[in-house]
């Protein structure tokens, strides 16, 4: 199976260093300021719900197309919560919101597909200790 690599480098000291992260077709600025406040830059809780984000919509679309049936489009947000606890940052949640633009389906098979696929995108398989919501919409 393919491997895949993303690089990140870091400059100086938590609060005043800064870093860049890249992998194939992305470079991305990151500091503590774009990370914990709302500095200019990109974050690795970003990355990570673009990623999951990614994974569930086309785990998704697999699960429509095995099932007869072609998404149009599915529109997918990844929101990772990250939060103090115990004195550590953690990843608390991540909250994905989708809608989906498929004909010809009844809302309770989609929304058994759509709990299939975040259960079963590698992503999600990844993070299991983390809790993970959906929020799943079919627009007709």
């Amino acid at each position: 199976m393919a491997v895949r690599a993303a690089e990140a480098v870091w400059e100086g000291s938590l609060l005043h260093g800064k870093g860049t992260m890249r992998f194939k077709g992305f470079s991305g600025d990151f500091s503590a300021g774009s990370r914990f406040e709302e500095a200019p830059g990109t974050n690795p809780e970003e990355l990570l719900g673009a990623a999951h984000a990614g994974c569930f919509s086309m785990e998704l679309a697999g699960i429509l197309d095995k099932s007869g049936y072609t998404a149009e489009r599915i529109d997918t947000v990844g929101r990772v919560h990250i939060d103090k606890v115990d004195k550590e940052y953690r990843i608390t949640r991540i909250e994905l919101s989708t809608q989906v633009r498929a004909g010809g389906i009844l809302r309770d098979e989609f929304m058994d597909m759509a709990r299939r696929a975040k259960e079963n995108c590698p992503v999600s398989q990844a993070l299991k200790g983390v809790e993970i919501s959906l929020s799943a919409q079919l627009l007709q």
